[in-house]
């Protein structure tokens, strides 16, 4: 019985001059389209951890054109192979992009960015900090040897906590801290967009908002910057809804951090809406965009916060081919201040518990 196989080549057929018979070489001075000189940079993206939040993010790359390879890592092999085969009997309906999978860290040789999304998964009423001990001896294991092999690499941490496993990604890298980003509350940002855009009936995209802080329960909401067509929310909202003071703006807040336990608790796991926010990533980081995002970076010295706490946190931040290219420095009111240095201070003392 003939064996199975994701290749015609596997399957015994010679793969070399295969194409001989259907096309034939146009020269031009001698020099054919397959030679180097014409050669274009290919976009490599490797994505380390093939379950719901790793899969989703991997298919919204393919779907969206961002890379001309991906790579898949995990360590269980069966799932591994039969996600990428999955996506692999799609071709006919995908652009053109070569997928690659393997459970040893060498197929993600030569990565232009290399995503971390490999770590235990969130369960119901568990917070992302309770999550950390569990995955920093992960983390030991995978980042050295990803960093071996693309040396050159931007690197993007999805798992959580994320704030604390960017900053273990860093040290364990010895990479530059422009070139290590977390995915930190760009996805908060979008939730917290789209419940105001719901309430004003507005497109979220015409939403200007701002999670920053922890990508947790510590994330701080920054009213003072909100806008529409550039006008004022808080003052809009305040002037035509006497509610909305102090304790309804901490619900806002609320709803927008719970809003993840709440998805996890119906359905088990997030994917979707990290999919489509890190590939949002993806692409202002390998299209140079210089787009504004929130995610985590190195934010000591900011509003506040110890040169000396060399602590990961969410600002935004301006993304483009070389990582972060510039941390944008906001002008918060002083209690917004106060409440992202208490964010900055949790995160601090949880990360001096991992002795790095």
């Amino acid at each position: 019985m003939m064996k199975k196989a994701s290749s015609l080549s596997e399957l015994g057929f010679d793969a070399n001059g295969a194409s001989s018979g259907f096309f034939r070489p146009v020269t031009d001075g001698g020099v054919t389209p397959t030679s180097p000189h014409h050669r274009r940079r290919l976009t490599k993206v490797s994505v380390i951890g093939a379950g719901n939040v790793g899969m989703a993010i991997a298919q919204t790359i393919l779907t969206r054109d961002l890379a001309d390879e991906i790579a898949l890592v995990d360590a269980l092999p069966d799932k591994l192979r039969g996600e990428m085969l999955d996506l692999q009997h799609a071709a006919a309906f995908l652009p053109r992009t070569r997928l690659v999978s393997g459970t040893d860290m060498s197929v993600t040789r030569g990565s232009d960015l290399a995503i971390v999304t490999a770590g235990a998964r969130q369960i119901p009423g568990e917070t992302r900090l309770d999550l950390l001990q569990r995955n920093v001896a992960l983390f030991r294991k995978i980042v050295p040897p990803l960093a071996e092999q693309s040396p050159d690499a931007l690197l993007l941490v999805v798992s959580n906590p994320v704030d604390v496993l960017t900053h273990v990604a860093w040290k364990l890298s010895g990479f530059p801290a422009t070139r290590v980003i977390g995915s930190g509350t760009n996805l908060d940002s979008s939730r917290f967009r789209f419940l105001l855009a719901e309430h004003l009936g507005a497109n979220a995209q015409d939403v200007q908002a701002y999670m920053v802080g922890e990508h947790g329960d510590s994330s701080v909401a920054v009213w003072s910057t909100v806008s529409v067509a550039g006008m004022p929310v808080l003052k809009t909202l305040r002037d035509s809804h006497s509610s909305f003071g102090e304790e309804a703006l901490e619900g806002i807040r609320r709803a927008v951090v719970d809003s993840a336990y709440e998805v996890i608790g119906l359905k088990g796991y997030t994917s979707w809406a990290i999919g489509y926010s890190v590939a949002n990533l993806v692409s202002s980081l390998l299209r140079d965009q210089r787009r504004i995002h929130p995610v985590s970076v190195l934010a000591a010295g900011f509003h506040g916060i110890p040169d000396d706490q060399e602590v990961f946190l969410s600002l935004p931040a301006r993304l483009g081919r070389a990582g972060i290219l510039g941390v944008a420095d906001m002008e918060l009111t002083e209690e917004e201040a106060r409440r992202l240095r208490r964010s900055a201070k949790t995160l601090w003392e949880n990360t001096q518990l991992l002795g790095l």
